[in-house]
């Protein structure tokens, strides 16, 4: 195998993928080296118990980037979406139940059911969140200005930022801020009357957040699970077909079809520098790779606080890098299950529309307050917060005939458990037991259906993709961490202070969630260099 290329890129994670592609395109050798068996990072789809494959880590799609998939010809080497239609499912304690999206009747028939003036409200929340998306999304595509250098460019990118925020209005501009800046609890309780329907909508706004929606930030959390398209219908979210694994599987196909190599088992121990610069890696077994050019697909952290000699750095960058906030208490469980859960409130047997989208285990934000509380003080949850999806629902192929697979998607498991708490395995298996036992209380086969399971707390999400803290968005989503704040102030542009090391994964700009744009930006920036 050669030892010379033009780029190594450090973690084969979707956004090194793409950076592999689109540098590989414009004839530049590229090596993609990965620590683990597969390449796909969080995006994979793993098969922990004969016949079953699950999404393991990421398990939805909506965000990644629809000129992506036409710029990589992903269509072509086996990526398909499956639409989810209802969009989510609420089940109750008293019985009722919400069915919502993307059928704009079936919305109004069932929100409606709660209450008539939020039918009405609904449809204009959304068309606002439209007009700030309009606002927002194309600076997903761009490199965002730095404000402290005042070169032509930056300028320009932030005058036309401004223009834009003009455009929007005083009053959007306004709620745009709110956002972008504030809680989600207030938003919800400008808009809405019933707590069914704010509940559902809140879950959203603590994915992979350690917060509740009575907190600054959340409103961006909100907001930015609400950008996106599946097969160019907004808003609406879907299965990949074959599972999350299947998307990264045709990123690299087309990354290899344009020349890229790709090494698997592969884990960086170092970066190699020689006079300053960035030359290549080394890996853990001692092979070396030369390069004129490193990206780095995995965080901040890791790249420059284990992969480099921290005197290689300036001081302030390596103290704002230290301060990169990382806080986690996500915890993704993976289920096999011998039949789909039959809710009291839809009790028919086989699969129905309640099982397609996101099933919601929430009943107020209350429920969501409370369960925070023990994580405050590094415990699990005793009544966790639920996202459940049966993505074997749409797409057959995952599970033995008549079988399903399930994911949840969990709050709240701190990071860092409490010193009498017991071990981390206990509190896993505890958990668990809880999490099943709340589907349970909705559906009352659940328990004796579940086959088998798995449980990946923040720790194990840390230990086998590379997430420090268990933070699947590579560090915390609030404003002083986005855009142009992304890693840190003043490097949003994918560069570092090492010349030759670049970033290209979710520590940049535009952030976490299964979008592509991180790592599309950094090779543009790393072709103009």
């Amino acid at each position: 195998m050669r030892t010379d290329y033009d780029v190594v890129i450090i973690g084969g994670g979707h956004n090194g993928l793409v950076a592999a592609a689109y540098l590989a395109r414009t004839g530049r050798s590229v090596l993609v080296l990965e620590r683990r068996s597969r390449v796909g990072g969080c995006v994979v789809t793993e098969e922990p118990w004969p016949g079953f494959k699950v999404s393991t880590a990421s398990y939805v799609n909506s965000l990644f980037r629809p000129d992506i998939i036409r710029d990589l010809d992903l269509k072509r080497h086996g990526f398909a979406m499956l639409p989810r239609d209802p969009s989510s499912f609420t089940p109750l304690p008293d019985g009722r139940y919400l069915l919502m999206g993307p059928d704009k009747d079936l919305t109004r028939r069932e929100v409606s059911k709660f209450s008539a003036k939020d039918a009405m409200a609904l449809p204009r929340y959304e068309a606002l969140l439209e007009r700030v998306a309009a606002f927002l999304e194309p600076m997903l595509d761009e490199t965002p200005p730095n404000p402290w250098r005042l070169s032509p460019g930056s300028l320009l990118k932030l005058g036309r930022m401004a223009l834009s925020f003009l455009r929007l209005g005083p009053s959007d501009g306004r709620r745009a801020l709110e956002l972008l800046t504030g809680a989600a609890n207030p938003i919800l309780d400008r808009w809405f009357e019933s707590e069914e329907l704010k509940a559902t909508i809140a879950t959203d706004a603590i994915i992979g957040a350690f917060a509740t929606p009575s907190m600054p930030g959340t409103g961006y959390v909100l907001f930015h699970h609400v950008m996106g398209e599946c097969d160019g219908v907004r808003g609406v979210w879907g299965y990949v077909k074959g599972g999350m694994g299947a998307l990264s599987e045709a990123i690299a196909s087309s990354a290899r079809a344009r020349g890229a190599d790709i090494l698997t088992d592969a884990p960086v121990a170092r970066i190699l520098l020689a006079e300053g610069r960035a030359r290549g890696v080394a890996l853990a077994d001692g092979r070396e790779f030369r390069a004129g050019q490193v990206a780095s697909c995995v965080d901040a952290r890791t790249t420059f606080l284990k992969l480099l000699e921290p005197r290689s750095l300036p001081d302030d960058f390596r103290e704002a890098v230290e301060g990169i906030d990382y806080s986690s208490a996500s915890c993704k469980i993976n289920l096999a299950l011998s039949e789909p859960p039959r809710f009291s409130c839809l009790p028919d047997a086989g699969v129905g529309p309640q099982h397609r989208g996101t099933i919601h285990l929430c009943p107020s934000r209350a429920a969501i307050e409370k369960a925070f509380d023990p994580a405050k003080y590094g415990y699990p949850s005793e009544t966790p917060i639920i996202e459940a999806t049966l993505p074997s629902s749409l797409d057959d192929g995952l599970a033995p005939q008549g079988r399903h697979v399930m994911s949840m998607f969990t709050q709240y498991f701190p990071y860092r458990l409490a010193p009498d708490a017991g071990t981390l395995e206990e509190n896993k298996k505890r958990y668990a037991e809880r999490c099943i036992d709340v589907m349970t209380q909705y559906a009352p086969n659940f328990r004796k259906s579940v086959i088998a399971y798995e449980v990946l707390a923040p720790a194990d999400l840390e230990s086998r993709f590379g997430l420090t803290g268990g933070n699947i968005m590579q560090g915390t989503m609030s404003l002083s961490s986005l855009s142009f704040m992304r890693p840190v102030p003043g490097y949003a542009d994918y560069r570092s202070p090492v010349p030759g090391l670049y970033l290209c994964g979710a520590a940049t700009h535009p952030g976490g969630g299964v979008m592509g744009a991180c790592g599309r930006n950094a090779a543009r920036e790393m072709l103009r260099d």
